[in-house]
């Protein structure tokens, strides 16, 4: 069976979702493009706020964009299924302590399997649904919720055709590269306003540097989250979604392709008159 989107992403879907993507990836890279004081608070005022209140912004119109056209009332049942089952497995199986995420193995088979604007809005609707659950919800949130999005985004967009062992193996390989991802990007959110970000085990420095050339801070905040957390947060992620995808993943993307063959997304009714039966017809 072929796997069939869930939501169809139209050509100004489409559109958005590159902008959104953009502006998304833009409120994590600009204080290397600019100069900023590191400030604790930093975040709690002027420029950062408002980017922290824009992202949600773009979010919320991309979710109308593909709602217009292409999500029907079966697609949103089965969003509105999944962000709650994800919500829930992340207090209970792991919501980031020590790196366990088990968020984001479900993102990633659901977003194999109902295409990539599914695969972003699921994406949104967990992280923001988890975060009351956990009372996490912070000026982090709509960072976590955009590289949520690209991760459900990602899965979607992966090859189509592979299949079986080899299909396992893709999206092990795939939640690998987005555990790191993820942590690079979430450290990228907060380190130029960290002050005194140096570490007693090496002698160079990790701090950022306002008005430092894009490469030099860029080189510094590599060994940043080198140190941090590739060793640590992200390893754990990584090896929480290996696991969860080799033992959890082929019996839920049988269940997940199942749901979306009995759904019939993008299959339209079709009306037709009944042939009555002959000893039903009238006799003149």
């Amino acid at each position: 069976m072929n796997d069939t989107g869930a939501i169809r992403v139209g050509k100004r879907s489409a559109v958005v979702l590159i902008l959104a993507t953009i502006a998304g990836l833009m409120m994590f890279v600009w204080p290397l493009l600019t100069k900023v004081d590191p400030s604790p608070t930093q975040h709690g005022s002027d420029a950062p706020f408002i980017f922290i209140v824009i992202l949600p912004v773009l979010v919320m119109i991309v979710i109308a964009e593909l709602s217009e056209g292409g999500m029907d009332s079966k697609a949103l049942a089965i969003l509105g299924v999944l962000s709650a089952v994800n919500a829930a497995l992340r207090p209970t199986l792991g919501a980031g302590t020590a790196g366990i995420e088990s968020v984001f193995f479900l993102l990633v088979l659901a977003g194999r399997v109902f295409g990539p604007g599914f695969g972003f809005l699921l994406g949104c609707t967990s992280l923001f649904a988890s975060a009351l659950l956990t009372a996490g919800v912070g000026p982090w949130l709509p960072f976590q919720m955009i590289c949520s999005a690209w991760i459900g985004l990602g899965a979607g967009l992966l090859p189509r055709r592979v299949r079986g062992t080899a299909e396992i193996a893709m999206l092990v390989a795939y939640g690998i590269f987005v555990a790191y991802a993820f942590g690079f990007l979430m450290n990228l959110w907060f380190w130029p306003f960290i002050t005194h970000a140096e570490v007693p085990y090496y002698n160079g420095g990790i701090s950022y540097i306002p008005g430092a050339p894009v490469s030099e801070n860029l080189h510094r905040f590599t060994i940043f989250t080198l140190l941090t957390s590739t060793g640590g947060w992200d390893t754990g992620r990584a090896i929480t979604n290996t696991v969860a995808i080799l033992i959890l993943g082929p019996a839920v993307l049988a269940t997940l392709r199942r749901t979306a063959h009995r759904a019939s997304f993008g299959v339209k009714g079709t009306f037709r008159r009944r042939r009555a039966p002959a000893h039903e017809k009238p006799v003149h």
